[in-house]
């Protein structure tokens, strides 16, 4: 028999989940500010990926490919794709076609700086027509274009897809993941480079992710400290430009790995985030409410509407039409506006009756004082006295602001 000391207890999730965001909460506090990489916060002017895309044909499908009614481009790629191989089409029978187990798909693909001939990079393929699946398709090569109309890489291979699509002949089906978006790991290779020249350089310049002025003295100084000159300046509250030392011209590269792995603590502007549709609600550490009283709730309103059917007994005597077309009571008493006339059974009528059921509920929550100053931390758990939800505490946060008590940005998403 199993003794119930060791039987293991069940783990209470909410319990825990609240636990961990205490924790994160009570670090966040207690820490004056996490440092961070400059390679984190921020990116040299001109070094930075560029994106491809091409159009090209996935063939070996098991019957999941674009359909000859719907998607007649499929078509007309493959017939050109055979041209150029010597195999001739008559266009007559261009109609009578039927092409199951090939897809016309948009290839795209990151050129990353720096990318040298006979790389190799990522590509994901995407179906463009009607096609029900990729899986166990293989791409032809694919030109992969940039904005100027210029072939850098070629692609071609298997795909993988990580889902599935299964039906039957009824119309029943089953689906796993997106069956047709697919990938190709290193499937593409670099046929042209993007020309970024560091030699001979004098001068770097430095875009922060997050533009604030702040921010940006932070990193002129540390930068200015590490070199002990004066090589770093502001332009703005995104762009710093840095200075390179003459000994280092020659070879930029070690400059900038230098600098990218200082550590600044960026700042931010007070800020609470508040997504309406999901209840979700972020607030920075800088945000900061005046002396305000809270008190909040809820007034819930439920109305039910109940209908109840009342059924005559069986032979039961009811008004009947007289001889004039009008009604006359059980009992040959004429109805208002009627006149005398035969009782008949069964008689009687089913009637719908409604009934309303209305209730109100409102809960009673004192009201609270938040003194002024009060950080993140003060005013979280001021709210979580009260007893607020997310979707309440959406509310207060907009009455606050309005109120004029709230020194922070309310921007809702």
């Amino acid at each position: 028999m199993e003794n119930p000391v060791n039987r293991p207890q069940p783990v209470n999730r909410n319990l825990i989940i609240r636990w961990f965001f205490s924790l994160l909460l009570v670090l966040a506090l207690a820490s004056p500010g996490w440092s961070t990489r400059l390679k984190d916060i921020a990116s040299l002017k001109g070094i930075r990926s560029n994106q491809l895309v091409g159009y090209g044909l996935v063939v070996g499908l098991n019957g999941t490919g674009d359909s000859s009614n719907n998607v007649d481009f499929a078509i007309r790629s493959t017939l050109n794709m055979l041209e150029r191989m010597g195999v001739h089409v008559e266009r007559e029978r261009f109609t009578n076609i039927k092409l199951k187990n090939v897809a016309a798909v948009m290839v795209t693909a990151n050129l990353p700086p720096f990318a040298r001939l006979g790389s190799k990079i990522d590509v994901v393929i995407s179906s463009i027509g009607d096609a029900k699946s990729l899986q166990g398709g293989t791409l032809l090569l694919t030109p992969l274009q940039g904005v100027d109309n210029q072939v850098y890489a070629l692609s071609q291979g298997p795909i993988a897809v990580g889902g599935y699509v299964a039906s039957g002949a009824a119309g029943g089906g089953v689906t796993k993941n997106h069956p047709t978006v697919a990938s190709i790991s290193k499937g593409a290779i670099i046929e042209r480079e993007v020309q970024v020249r560091l030699e001979d350089k004098k001068e770097l310049f430095l875009a922060l992710y997050n533009s604030d002025f702040t921010t940006a003295e932070k990193v002129k100084e540390r930068i200015n400290r590490f070199a002990g000159a004066d090589l770093a300046r502001s332009l703005d509250s995104g762009t710093i430009r840095i200075s390179i030392p003459e000994g280092h011209q020659a070879n930029p590269a070690e400059w900038i790995a230098a600098i990218e792995k200082l550590e600044v603590i960026p700042d931010a502007v007070a800020k609470i985030i508040v997504n309406e549709r999901t209840g979700t609600i972020v607030m920075g550490e800088n945000v900061r409410i005046s002396t305000v009283a809270v008190a909040h709730g809820n007034l819930s309103i439920q109305i039910k509407e109940n209908y109840n059917v009342s059924q005559p007994l069986p032979f039961a005597p009811g008004a009947l039409p007289g001889a004039s077309g009008r009604g006359v009571t059980p009992g040959g008493v004429p109805t208002p506006g009627g006149v005398k006339g035969p009782i008949v059974a069964p008689g009687g009528a089913t009637v719908v009756t409604p009934d309303s059921d209305v209730s109100v509920k409102e809960e009673g929550n004192k009201l609270m004082v938040v003194p002024q100053g009060a950080n993140l931390g003060e005013l979280v758990q001021s709210l979580n006295a009260i007893g607020v939800t997310p979707r309440d505490l959406i509310s207060i946060l907009q009455t606050i602001k309005s109120a004029g008590a709230l020194q922070a940005d309310l921007e809702i998403i």
